[in-house]
């Protein structure tokens, strides 16, 4: 009786490669790396850019005045006025877009798949994907102010911000509610569950991180826009804490106005305006970050 060999190991899939193929491979990978470094350099470079002149003018001053009364040649001045209203406006146009672009995705994932109408809406949300900033600005302008009658304000400008807003979001949303699995929805159906609850306490907190990330790309695109602002909250130096009467100021607008100005000191208050944009952004990025980090956490 003749003993059985072993069977020896499986030859390696690595090994039947050609030389030829493992060279294209690894010029591949170059030039990969290569374009990742060459699309970093314009990055790194306005940062380094905006840190370096930025850090110097910034102080606590920067934080706690305004420039009401302050020429642009002149030493003090903050953006205190311009930092109070960006926070509020883009914290309106949060509160006024993401529960409408979440609606919105909800209906077109859940609802309206294969319906004229959610077609319809889908062509118009990548319509408004294309509008030009100021085209918001110009449509708040002749709606709101011009027709209904209204002052500027920083509302008006939350208004330009929320139309900007919508179609990132819905679009953000609506991917990540087609990434949740069939099998969940389906499972949560099998239990009797109706399709609102199930939306609400299986697919929402499934895509809840997506979501966020969606969201936050949303704030960041909206928070730095100029014109639409220019249009609708008007250019003023002085305080104002109510986001419903009368002009506002904002970073974008502050950064503009002191830029024009070609005096030294408000050069550099531009400057640090822009860093300051850059850090808030930064700043919300990791707070979302943070929340859904301990989201995950909690879940497990």
């Amino acid at each position: 009786m003749s003993a059985k060999t072993a069977p020896g190991p499986a030859p390696s899939l690595l090994g039947s490669i050609s030389p030829g193929r493992k060279i294209k491979d690894k010029v591949v990978q170059g030039l990969v790396y290569l374009a990742f470094v060459i699309a970093m350099i314009p990055l790194v470079s306005v940062l380094w850019m905006v840190i370096t002149r930025g850090v110097a003018r910034l102080d606590m001053t920067f934080f706690t005045k305004s420039m009401n009364g302050v020429a642009g040649r002149d030493a003090g001045g903050g953006a205190y006025h311009a930092i109070i209203g960006t926070l509020e406006q883009v914290a309106i146009s949060t509160v006024i877009a993401v529960p409408l672009a979440i609606l919105t995705a909800i209906y077109l994932v859940e609802y309206g798949r294969d319906k004229r109408l959610a077609r319809v809406i889908s062509f118009f949300v990548d319509v408004m994907t294309g509008i030009p900033s100021i085209v918001a600005g110009l449509f708040i302008l002749a709606l709101w102010l011009l027709t209904f009658g209204f002052s500027f304000s920083g509302f008006a400008g939350s208004l330009a911000l929320t139309i900007l807003m919508l179609p990132t979001v819905v679009r953000a949303t609506e991917e990540m509610l087609k990434l949740v699995p069939n099998d969940l929805r389906e499972a949560s159906y099998a239990l009797g569950v109706p399709r609102w609850r199930t939306v609400c306490f299986v697919v929402l907190p499934t895509a809840f991180t997506g979501i966020v990330t969606g969201v936050m790309l949303a704030v960041a695109r909206v928070m730095g826009e100029t014109a639409p602002l220019l249009l609708t909250i008007f250019v003023t130096k002085a305080i104002n804490n109510n986001p419903f009467e009368g002009p506002q100021g904002a970073l974008p607008t502050f950064i503009w106005d002191q830029a024009s100005d070609p005096n030294t000191n408000a050069i550099d208050r531009a400057w640090t305006g822009a860093l300051t944009l850059i850090a808030i952004i930064m700043l919300l990025n990791l707070a979302a970050r943070m929340i859904t980090r301990r989201r995950k956490i909690a879940s497990r």
